[in-house]
C-alpha cells in the first residue's frame, strides 16, 4: 500500500482516547478463569463489559481447541504481552472459522464497538485516515481476540509518532530445502554481526517456521530510515555466508536450501506477529521469546504451544523486559 513519508513536522496520527473514566489496568487482581457451561458471556472486567460469542466453537478441530480456550490463553498471558502492543495500531487477522479456515485482514475498527475501545487515526498517502483499534488493556484484548483474531499484528510505532519506531527487526524465514536448524544458524551469526555493531538483540520463534530478532533502538529515525539500515545490514550479513543466507526478496530469484533474513517487513505500515501469538498452525504453537542459551542447545517451533506456554510465562517471566526499557537502547543514527 503507497503511503505518505512522515517528516519531522507531519503527524500522520492521532489517539483517540476512550470516553470512560476508568482507570485502566493491565490485569485483573487475580486469574481470570472463563467458565466452560456456556457457549456466550459478558464478561466484566475493571467495570467494562466485553460480549463474548461462540466459545465452544472448535478453532484446531484435531486438538480439540476452542474459542474460549483461545481466549483464556491471552487472559493467562496478558500480563507479559499488554505491555509490548499497548499503545500502537492493531492490524486485525480474522479466522472466523477457526485455525484451518480462511481468513481476512480488517484495519478499521469495526462498528459497534464498545465506547472505550481506543483509536490510532493514521493517514495514508491516499489521504485515507484509518481508524485502528489499540490494545490497552485486558478487556480490549478480550474483545479483540473474540473477534475472531488468533495471532496478534501490531504497527511497529507507538500511535503518537507511528513513522518513528522504537525496535528494528529480521525475519529469518527458511527458503524452501532450508530447515529450522538452518535457521537456528542464521539467527547465531546475525548476533554476533549486531553485537560487533554494539547493538543489544533479542530472539523469538515465529510460531510459524522462523525466527525473530529484534533490536530496540530509540526514536528518532523514520521507518524508510530504519528500512534501510535493515536491507544493508542484511545484504553485509548474507555476503559473509552465501551458501547459508540470503537477502534477495525477490522470490523467484532466490537460492533453494537458504535462509532469508528479511529486512522488508520494517517497511512502513508493514508487521509481523507479535510476540506471544498463536499462530494458526497445526500444533497452535505460540511465537515465543527464547534466550541464545537455549537456541544454541536447540529448540523446535513445536516446543512452544498454547498448552505449555503460560506456564513457560509464570516460570521465567517475560523474557523480553528488556525490550520495554527506556535505557538500553541503541542509537541507530550512527549507522544513518
Amino acid at each position: 500500500m503507497p503511503v505518505k513519508p512522515a517528516t519531522r513536522d507531519y503527524h500522520p496520527a492521532r489517539v483517540e482516547r476512550a470516553a470512560s473514566k476508568t482507570k485502566r489496568t493491565r490485569t485483573p487482581a487475580k486469574r481470570l478463569v472463563l467458565p466452560r457451561n456456556t457457549t456466550s458471556l459478558d464478561l466484566e472486567i475493571d467495570g467494562r463489559v466485553v460480549k463474548l460469542t461462540n466459545l465452544g466453537k472448535l478453532f484446531w478441530p484435531e486438538l480439540g481447541i476452542t474459542k474460549r480456550d483461545l481466549l483464556q490463553y491471552y487472559a493467562d498471558v496478558s500480563e507479559v504481552l499488554l505491555p509490548h502492543i499497548i499503545d500502537r495500531a492493531m492490524v486485525m487477522k480474522r479466522y472466523p472459522n477457526g485455525a484451518a479456515g480462511e481468513f481476512f485482514f480488517m484495519k478499521r475498527a469495526p462498528k459497534p464497538r464498545p465506547d472505550w475501545i481506543e483509536l490510532c487515526h493514521i493517514e495514508h498517502s491516499s489521504g485515507n485516515v484509518i481508524d485502528f483499534p489499540m490494545i490497552q488493556d485486558l478487556a480490549s484484548l478480550m474483545w479483540l481476540i473474540n473477534l475472531g483474531c488468533i495471532d496478534l499484528n501490531q504497527w511497529y510505532a507507538r500511535c503518537d509518532d507511528v513513522d518513528r519506531p522504537d525496535y528494528l527487526h529480521f525475519d529469518l524465514d527458511p527458503v524452501p530445502g532450508a530447515n529450522f536448524g538452518k535457521v537456528v544458524e542464521t539467527a547465531l551469526l546475525l548476533r554476533e554481526g549486531l553485537e560487533s555493531l554494539k547493538m543489544p538483540c533479542y530472539a523469538k520463534t515465529t510460531g510459524s517456521k522462523g525466527i525473530h530478532i529484534y533490536i530496540p533502538i530509540q526514536r528518532g529515525p523514520t521507518q524508510k530510515q530504519v528500512w534501510k539500515f535493515a536491507k544493508e545490514f542484511a545484504h553485509a550479513i548474507a555476503a559473509q555466508a552465501p551458501k547459508l543466507i540470503t537477502a534477495v526478496y525477490i522470490v523467484a530469484k532466490r537460492p533453494k536450501g537458504r535462509v532469508l533474513v528479511d529486512y522488508n517487513q520494517n517497511a512502513w505500515g508493514r508487521t509481523l506477529a507479535s510476540i506471544y501469538s498463536i499462530r494458526p498452525r497445526s500444533k497452535a504453537t505460540v511465537s515465543t521469546p527464547v534466550t541464545w542459551k537455549e537456541l544454541e542447545r536447540g529448540v523446535s517451533i513445536e516446543d512452544f504451544r498454547i498448552d505449555n506456554l503460560p506456564a513457560r510465562v509464570r516460570r521465567l517471566g517475560d523474557l523480553w523486559e528488556p525490550l520495554l526499557a527506556k535505557r538500553g537502547r541503541f542509537k541507530l543514527e550512527a549507522y544513518l
